[in-house]
Order: structure tokens, then sequence, then C-alpha cells
């Protein structure tokens, strides 16, 4: 029986998942059916239980962990990679501004809400929107995430706030964005295994960066090589491989900062 398995079509996950969806490496026996979905999206069906093995941004993690295990590779959490607050030029932000963000339970947002706690007038839009939403005038600010950090300059819109330098000067870890997580109650058997398939993926994805790139790029929204590259190289890093104890302390730390237990997290 496949497991099923969901992730974005962004370049950072296609990079990791690569090896892993097209047998480059030794599955041990493991067959997968690969759904792509948004991340807001990927969050909601964590709720519900609808994955056996998904991404989701840490905050929704904080909301489903007692489902899930988060797997020790193929998380995006580093440095200088958070999202970004931005306007147009000119534009006066008030604690009545209001904010597109790419979803209510996205990390993003999470850490919208500790910087900016006074702005509560949120609209909910897809990530890849957001900057036209900003350009029109249909919300007065945006939270970017993904590929739209290399692109807002360039349509003339101007950073208000680098969320991820603002968590990272308040707690000197990196910034946890999006894990991988399983489902509790699958076999520990099956779960050794999605670890170290998981693990040996992510390995070959940089031990051979070019061996993914027509999967990549297909699924990349036509975006130009050189943001998919600049993409892969800003989430994908050491901690993908592993998160080792920093990672983890910064995973710990932000389900204490959005008023959970971390207690109950399961790493495998």
């Amino acid at each position: 029986m496949k497991l099923t398995l969901g992730f974005s079509p962004c370049p950072n996950d296609t990079f990791i998942f690569d090896a892993l969806v097209h047998n480059k490496i030794d599955t041990e026996g493991l067959e997968f059916e690969v759904v792509f979905a948004d991340v807001e999206q990927l969050n909601k069906w964590a709720f519900q239980g609808k994955l056996d093995i998904t991404k989701l941004s840490y905050n929704a993690f904080t909301h489903c962990v007692n489902d899930y295990i988060l797997l020790d590779s193929g998380s995006a959490l580093g440095n200088n990679c958070g999202p970004l607050l931005i306007k147009k030029q000119n534009m006066i932000l008030t604690k009545e501004s209001k904010i597109a963000i790419p979803g209510k339970y996205t990390t993003a947002n999470m850490l919208l809400s500790i910087a900016f706690p006074k702005n509560q007038k949120k609209v909910e839009t897809l990530f890849s929107e957001i900057e036209n939403q900003v350009l029109e005038g249909i919300v007065d600010a945006g939270l970017i995430i993904h590929e739209s950090r290399f692109t807002y300059k360039d349509k003339g819109l101007d950073k208000v706030k680098d969320l991820g330098e603002f968590w990272e000067r308040e707690t000197g870890l990196p910034i946890p964005l999006g894990g991988i997580v399983m489902k509790r109650e699958l076999p520990l058997s099956k779960q050794n295994k999605i670890a170290r398939v998981l693990r040996k993926s992510v390995v070959y994805a940089f031990a051979n960066p070019n061996s993914s790139a027509d999967f990549v790029r297909f699924h990349s929204q036509e975006m130009e090589k050189e943001v998919v590259d600049a993409h892969i190289a800003l989430y994908v890093n050491d901690y993908s491989i592993s998160l080792g104890e920093k990672g983890r302390r910064a995973v710990e730390l932000l389900f204490k900062k959005s008023g959970h237990s971390f207690e109950n997290i399961l790493f495998c």
C-alpha cells in the first residue's frame, strides 16, 4: 500500500524529494503517492489527518503535535530566510492597516503576530498573489514568503521588516519555517524506514544538485532559473539534512512562544 506524501511545488521541496519520488535512492520497499498543494492547504489537511507524511508549517505543527512525529530531515529552517513584511512606497502603516498573509497557520503569520501584535486586520491570500494584492491597493501591506523574497524589489515594493531577522535577533536561533511530519499511528518499523529514506533523499540532492533540475523546473511556475537557484540555496541547508541540537531548540522555542507545550514533540 502506497504512503500518501504531501509537499509544495516550491523548489526547495521538489529539490529534496526528487530522489525519493523518482527512485534514485533505495526506498527500502516504500512506495509513495505524491500530492502537491500550497503550504496552507497542507496545514489544513494535517489537521484532518489526510496524509501519511506531509510538509507543514511549524506553526501548524503546534496545533497537531499529538498526531504526528517530526522527521529529523527535510526541514526549511535557517538564517536570513524568514518572511518579509512589504508595502508600496510612501504607504504609511498603522495598527488599522490591512495585511495580506499567506495563511492563518503559517509560521509567517505567527511571527507577524509576535512582531506586530496590534495589527489584527489580516487577509488570507495565496502566497503567490500577495505582491499583486499590495500593488493593486487591495491591501496596505503583504507578508511574503518563498520566491517573493527575490522579486518584490523589482516590482517597486519596499521592505518594512524582515521577520526572520527579528526572530534571530530575539532568540539567537535559526528560524524554523516548515518541517516534514508523519502520522504517529504508522508502525514503528515503517516510521524508521521513512526517516531513513527521507534523509537519503536529502543527502542525494546535495550530492547531485543537478539531478532534480527537470522536476524542480516543471513545478516552479515559470520562475527564472536564477530565482529557483536562490530559492533552493536559501531554504535548503545543513538543517535540512538534520535539525541537530540547535535546530531542535529552535523548534521547541517556537512552540513556547506560540503558547504550546513542546514536551509532546516526538522526533525521528
